[in-house]
């Protein structure tokens, strides 16, 4: 498979790119607005013509539709990425494999594990595992060393990436009873679910302490995928959540704090930047780019404005959305443009490369 990376023939525009954020970053507006567009396994398998179900399985797959989508994003996309790098991708089942769910895998769509949580009693006999121990956890250790090989075997001096990671407590319950499940026990018996969120906690806490043993690289930046947050009301947030999120923020978060939170966020958007002090956040795709400017603006670095559903169709569909978000994000620096989330399967390429230019271009600068 062919793939090459020369520094040199990208070295001017990865560096324009880096002062671009880091512009954004320090609330200055740079020469344009900086854009990156988050793009993974679902995107390029539908770009590509390859079955989901089949990349998430295959550590083969998941280098190819990789590698070919990395060429696809620096020949034709041009957003802000600066560097190269392959991941192990088997899909968002590691709070399953962890427990020891049942892993489905239907075809034409990522896995999916059973639930494992059906009533509160369950919770009881709920144990926090050892990573060292752990089948899941070695599994996807083994994983990562056979895609680093198959890497190397072609030639590709690219990083492969990997680990075993799991979702704060409120979004890690929801993977493994269900999120209409959490939601309800949250009301009816909320000690039950703090002795939940209390082991899952712990669970995060060990996990990742024994990920930063492997690294030998303790780390001071975390970042969090929280979306099931975005669907529970600022009082249930501040009982149930808040403390968790705020726990692993301050044990991990002394230089960097991310949330990727793809849901309506507008509600909690003040505790994000006041209380949590999130450095950076994904908006998601369905927050109102105007509440977060309000309520983010000189405090929490924003990235995202734009639906995924915004970009379906023809570029003259998405153009209000565009525009609509960088008029908005823009102005005083502190915002990155891009996809609330990720670009998922079914967005279409070609309006995709046209809403990353024109965005470009309606904020670039005089020289």
């Amino acid at each position: 498979m062919p793939f090459t990376f020369d520094p040199d023939r990208y070295r001017d525009r990865i560096a324009q790119s880096r002062r671009r954020l880091e512009a954004a970053r320090r609330f200055q507006e740079p020469d344009q607005v900086p854009v990156l567009i988050s793009i993974g396994g679902s995107f390029y398998c539908s770009l590509f013509g390859c079955d989901i179900a089949e990349y998430m399985q295959s550590r083969e797959l998941n280098i190819e539709m990789q590698v070919r989508g990395q060429q696809w994003a620096w020949q034709e996309l041009g957003d802000d990425r600066t560097d190269f790098a392959l991941h192990l991708d088997f899909g968002p089942i590691c709070e399953g494999l962890l427990f020891g769910a049942e892993i489905v895998h239907p075809p034409g769509t990522p896995p999916w594990s059973r639930p494992l949580l059906t009533d509160p009693s369950d919770i009881e006999r709920l144990d926090v595992p050892d990573p060292e121990t752990n089948p899941g956890v070695q599994w996807a250790h083994r994983e990562l060393a056979s895609m680093r090989g198959l890497a190397q075997q072609r030639g590709l001096d690219l990083p492969v990436y990997g680990g075993f990671s799991i979702h704060p407590p409120l979004s890690a319950a929801c993977a493994l009873a269900g999120a209409e499940r959490i939601y309800q026990w949250m009301y009816d018996c909320p000690d039950v679910v703090r002795q939940l969120f209390d082991k899952l906690l712990q669970t995060f806490f060990r996990l990742t302490d024994y990920e930063d043993h492997i690294s030998g690289a303790p780390r001071t930046s975390v970042s969090l995928a929280d979306d099931n947050s975005a669907f529970v009301s600022e009082r249930m947030y501040r009982d149930l959540v808040l403390p968790y999120n705020r726990a692993i923020y301050e044990r991990y978060g002394t230089k960097g704090r991310y949330l990727h939170a793809d849901g309506p966020n507008d509600h909690l958007f003040p505790i994000y930047a006041n209380e949590l002090r999130l450095t950076e956040m994904d908006i998601g795709g369905f927050s109102d780019i105007a509440a977060a400017k309000r309520h983010l603006a000189g405090k929490t670095v924003m990235m995202g404005g734009v639906n995924c559903k915004d970009l379906y169709g023809s570029f003259n569909s998405a153009r209000p959305a565009v525009e609509r978000a960088v008029a908005i994000g823009s102005p005083g620096g502190g915002y990155i443009f891009g996809v609330g989330g990720e670009a998922y399967a079914g967005i279409n390429p070609d309006t995709l490369v046209s809403a990353v230019a024109h965005a470009q271009r309606i904020t670039r600068k005089p020289a």
